[in-house]
């Protein structure tokens, strides 16, 4: 059974000359901000509490997604967001895991980006309005566009 835990928020740091600390509403055009992760090595599944206002249910099919993967493949699974917003999937395994399925890995994130579209482009609509402060009514005509010119808007 996973154990699941919570990232703190962390408090991200310019390592300039400086030294100042990094200004809050710049701090996501810099990094990629973990949303979610698990782990088939220690058996946990680990959930950003930045993101607790997601609805309960989205944030169940995370963890449904993420045990799921790393139960079926193996290794460490991390779901992020990339700085423009995007969600990725990134995935690391430990040197000489001989169970981690690398050719799986790939089809699997291939399947839940197909299985779960919906919910990604979701996300990455409110990453883009929450953090980055984008409005709402162009992100959703830019998916308009995509869904009429046939683009699924997944990379």
């Amino acid at each position: 059974m996973y154990r699941q835990e919570k990232y703190p928020s962390a408090a991200w740091k310019d390592t300039s000359e400086k030294g100042k600390a990094m200004d809050e509403e710049k701090e996501h055009l810099h990094v990629r901000v973990v949303l979610c992760a698990s782990s088939a090595y220690d058996k946990k599944y680990y959930f950003n509490r930045t993101f607790d206002r997601l609805p309960q249910n989205v944030k169940d099919e995370l963890q449904i997604i993420c045990v799921t993967f790393t139960e079926d493949v193996g290794g460490i699974l991390t779901i992020v967001f990339t700085p423009t917003g995007d969600v990725e999937f990134e995935t690391q395994a430990d040197e000489g895991d001989l169970m981690y399925d690398e050719i799986g890995c790939g089809l699997k994130i291939k399947e839940i980006r197909k299985k779960h579209q919906e919910l990604l482009q979701s996300l990455s609509i409110y990453y883009k309005v929450t953090v980055l402060h984008q409005n709402p009514a162009e992100l959703l005509d830019e998916d308009d566009g995509q869904e009429d010119s046939g683009e699924d808007g997944s990379h």
